[in-house]
């Protein structure tokens, strides 16, 4: 929703009271959505906090956010490393605005749960009602305060008053008694508070669209505000002001009287209020209305935002690569010809960052614009990406923008509403395609990769021309009469450096290498119709169990379901598993709410199809499972790899294609859940923003629908005994622990009706998707503390975020679109730009040229150039090294000055998140932030982020 709002401020004078009037429009403040990856959270905000500095001269440092559904303390850490003192929240659960307005305690400080040093403490005030309509906003009843909502008088367009006391014009004869009735409110809202200072929010949804409309708020209100103010003996004034100048007067007032309670631990940076960590999900407005179904609402279009964000940031990693290693005018035609379209990708991210766009509660043609501009802003990116990576491998002399690239992106989206397919490389007799890969993350990367070729016998060659070990296997689609596409998949193992490209080719024809090796089939189906595809060898599943297996681990599979069962460890440990595909009916849910009718029930009858692929590097299990519908709305493939030092060969690789299209799963929520012999006791941990993690307890005492909670990217469960069950996800969904042992996510959710929330419509749009999860089973090395007793958030381990990151952040896929001849052997093609790879725990959030418009005009100690670094917060009790190549971790300081190979780094200055401030004391950094300019040492304590501007030059 789009608000508007005056704001009026009472202060108390011993009782003697103030207010204030403006006008906020809340697209200029940060409205964080949780469900965003936090660097998609930076994207939006450094750009609209730029805006209005660069527009109106303002630096916001009060935010605004009354409408997301639920809040995030990753949302607080955020504002407050961007300068933002103060924040305004509204929507948390009832109960818990009643518990916190028992103790006057709805103005507090929101500190960071890993803070002891109280360097993150932002101060919070929370709106105590219901909503944040003026019937809601004077004081506690709403019959009474919407008798001050003068728009709501005869002559203007807004519904009247629904407990049928309306609003009437204030006049002389009518003056004192409305004055004294409304001030009545205020005293009354004014006992939820510590201070005699008082907010009380004047505005709606879609309000002050005229000027007779803003005329009669101010009209009337000005009459009782003169009444109150002129009457010295109500020790009342009231004002109009804004929301500025409400936490000036309360901050003031706090200095001035101690309102702190006896024992309580408050801040050094505002005194009287008590400190808070945490995070306020799941949320509820009343009754057992609880808001966790928009955690999954359009799940389509939550991983098409998650594809955008990571396409972006690597699109502007190679902009500020291709602009700091040339530097010459004709080098900047392509990155600054480029630059409006960049500039509309990051507006097109940032507005589906909206907390009626990312959650899927938009009607459906908000929906379509919102999906219309993300895929159009997606093929621009990745045509930029294609031709910058000609510049850096030294194939594009002309640096032009207008001629087209000689690479095409590896997948290809037809529509805004479609799945990405691979393009297949068809490479005639005699000649070979190139496929470049980009890493955008700050390690070299080993890993199995694949493309779709349109015939088996081909080879992979490195960028040397060496032969390299590949595997052909037939690619599967969701077609049970057909699941055999015509096309393969090739596998090999790529290593690409940090933040660099590398180049393979796909050959046919050449001689002296082994073609890639044809995988081995085996299947499994009641109806006798597998057709065993060329060139590969088929042979029947014989017996009740499958098995897929690697060096670390084995998989083993229910046949006649087709669902895993049990992983075994290569030390014979045994893991159960169990796979249950189900779903929810649920009359009542909406695409805010989720109100199941009863426990989901498993769909998965015996009988359906298995595929199973057995080669060197890839083993899969792919299940067409057999439903009570003639096609079923789900399908799945089981993966894990063979790659000696890849992160992969630790991992389990589950897809899921989801099709809950058609009247028959009307009113159905569909989930996955991993039963495993966990002994968690209903304690498990997600993640919020990929950001840090929370703690999540399964209560009894709440509705089902309250024990659902927000999944962006991570969800674990851990043992009394160290042993962990990890799930990350390529996009944000929901999950629960409903039983012990128990991960429960949701994958899809098709609902007929409105839930009453606003919308005005159910949720029917669904769009056939994949959803990918990348499974980890670990065990600690050392003593751990016990997830039960203790109430802070467990990390994941080194190797987690790793998994984490090659998901989120994958290699970028180009292909050329014609292919070269064999006989004439190119030049060895690569780029590695970083002078080694950075310690595995220390991640680069962004690295920009954050005004590619501009850049040419800036003068160089401008420093045109942005980097942010994160220090990932990992578990110690589990394997240092993540059980990977990992070489250092960031104990230890890194020299930003020699970060790249052949760039000097130049005039390093430390900043904000938002770019607007470089008094790193007053944003509540440790003082060795700042001594980077001077030395180049760059030190982040964990889970912290750090902004640096610096100049390149080559």
């Amino acid at each position: 929703m789009c608000c508007l709002f005056a704001f009026i401020l009472i202060v108390n004078k011993v009782m003697s009271w103030n207010i204030f009037f403006s006008q906020i429009s809340q697209g200029f403040h940060v409205n964080l959505s949780f469900l965003s990856d936090f660097c998609c959270i930076y994207v939006s905000d450094d750009r609209g906090n730029m805006w209005l500095n660069d527009t109106i001269g303002v630096i916001p440092k009060n935010s605004w956010a009354i409408d997301p559904f639920g809040y995030s303390p990753t949302m607080a850490y955020l504002l407050r490393r961007m300068g933002f003192e103060n924040m305004l929240i509204q929507r948390t659960h009832y109960e818990l605005k009643k518990e916190l307005a028992l103790h006057k305690n709805l103005e507090y400080i929101w500190r960071q749960s890993w803070d002891s040093e109280e360097t993150t403490d932002i101060f919070v005030h929370m709106m105590p009602f219901y909503s944040y309509d003026i019937p809601h906003t004077c004081g506690p009843e709403p019959a009474i305060c919407c008798q001050f909502d003068f728009a709501r008088m005869h002559g203007f367009a807004y519904e009247r008053c629904p407990w049928n006391q309306h609003p009437v014009e204030t006049n002389q004869d009518n003056m004192q008694e409305r004055a004294l009735k409304l001030l009545d409110q205020y005293r009354k809202k004014s006992t939820l508070y510590r201070t005699n200072t008082l907010l009380v929010p004047l505005g709606d949804d879609f309000r002050y669209i005229s000027i007779d409309e803003a005329e009669a708020q101010f009209r009337n209100y000005q009459m009782l505000f003169d009444y109150i103010n002129n009457n010295p003996n109500l020790n009342a004034e009231a004002k109009f002001g804004t929301l500025d100048d409400y936490f000036l007067t309360l901050r003031e007032e706090a200095d001035r009287i101690n309102y702190s309670l006896p024992g309580e631990v408050g801040s050094g940076q505002v005194g009287g209020f008590p400190s808070l960590s945490g995070d306020f999900f799941t949320y509820a407005d009343r009754q057992k209305d609880y808001w966790s179904g928009y955690y999954v609402s359009r799940p389509f279009f939550k991983a098409v935002d998650r594809v955008l964000e990571q396409t972006l940031r690597a699109t502007e990693m190679l902009m500020a690569l291709l602009l700091g290693y040339c530097q010459r005018s004709q080098c900047e035609k392509l990155p600054i010809g480029f630059s409006y379209k960049l500039t509309a990708a990051r507006r097109n991210l940032a507005l589906f960052q909206h907390h009626d766009g990312v959650t899927g509660t938009a009607k459906d043609h908000v929906v379509e614009d919102y999906g219309t501009r993300m895929h159009t802003s997606l093929q621009d990116l990745q045509n930029f990406m294609s031709k910058a990576i000609e510049v850096l491998l030294g194939i594009r002399h002309e640096k032009s923008d207008q001629n087209p690239s000689q690479f095409e992106p590896e997948q290809v989206r037809s529509k805004y509403d479609v799945q990405p397919v691979h393009r297949a490389i068809s490479a005639p007799e005699g000649t070979a395609q190139s496929v470049i890969l980009f890493n955008p993350l700050e390690q070299t990367r080993d890993e199995v990769v694949m493309v779709i070729v349109n015939r088996p016998d081909v080879t992979v060659l490195d960028a040397n021309w060496t032969c390299v070990k590949s595997q052909v296997s037939p690619e599967w689609q969701h077609d049970k009469s057909k699941i055999f596409t015509g096309r393969h998949r090739v596998h090999w193992k790529a290593s690409v450096p940090a933040m660099g490209l590398q180049t393979y080719y796909i050959a046919n024809g050449f001689v002296g290498c082994e073609k890639a090796k044809p995988a081995k089939l085996k299947f499994f189906t009641k109806s006798n119709s597998f057709s065993c595809p060329t060139p590969y060898v088929c042979s029947k599943l014989e017996g009740d169990v499958a098995e897929i297996w690697n060096r670390h681990q084995t998989l083993i599979f229910d046949v006649e379901h087709g669902l895993l069962q049990k992983i075994s460890g290569k030390d014979g440990s045994q893991d159960v598993v169990g796979e249950e595909i189900g779903m929810y009916s649920s009359r009542g849910s909406g695409a805010y709410l989720f109100i199941p009718n009863g426990d989901a029930q498993s769909i998965i009858q015996a009988g359906g199809q298995m595929v199973i692929t057995e080669g060197p590097l890839m083993q899969e299990v792919y299940s067409y499972p057999k439903t009570a519908w003639d096609k079923t709305p789900i399908s799945h493939s089981t993966r894990i790899y063979n790659g000696d030092n890849t992160i992969q060969e630790f991992l389990i690789e589950k897809e899921y294609h989801v099709e809950l299209l058609g009247h028959d799963f009307n009113d159905r929520e569909l989930i996955v859940r991993y039963k495993t012999d966990i002994d968690n006791k209903r304690i498990l941990y997600s993640d919020l923003n990929g950001f840090q993690m929370s703690r999540r307890e399964t209560y009894d005492k709440i509705p089902l629908q309250g024990n659902y909670y927000p999944m962006p990217s991570l969800a674990f469960m851990q043992g009394s005994k160290g042993h962990r069950f990890s799930v990350h996800s390529r996009q944000s969904l929901g999950v629960a622990g409903l039983k012990d042992g128990w991960l429960e996510i949701m994958l899809d959710r098709r609902l007929v009706s409105d839930d009453g929330r606003g919308l005005g419509q159910g949720v029917m749009d669904n769009r056939a998707m994949n959803v990918i999860f990348h499974i980890l089973v670990e065990s600690n090395i050392s003593a751990t503390s016990n997830p039960v007793s203790d109430h802070l958030p467990l990390n994941p381990s080194l190797l987690s975020h790793g998994v984490g990151a090659h998901l989120n952040y994958p290699l970028h896929a180009f292909i050329a679109k014609k292919p070269q001849e064999i006989s004439v052997q190119p030049p060895s093609r690569s780029f590695s730009p970083l002078a080694g790879p950075l310690p595995c725990d220390l991640h680069v959030v962004s690295f920009k040229v954050p005004r590619p418009l501009k850049y040419s005009q800036q003068p160089l100690e401008d420093s045109r150039f942005v980097l942010i670094l994160q220090r990932r917060n990992w578990d110690t009790s589990y394997c240092r090294k993540g059980r990977s190549q990992c070489s250092s971790i960031a104990n230890e300081p890194v020299n930003i000055f020699y970060m790249f190979k052949a760039l000097a780094v130049l005039n390093v200055r430390a900043t904000s998140l938002n770019l607007l401030h470089e008094d790193t004391e007053m944003l509540g950094y440790i003082e060795q932030f700042g001594d980077v300019a001077q030395e180049g040492h760059v030190l982040i304590y964990p889970t912290e982020l750090q902004a640096y501007k610096l100049e390149l030059r080559p």
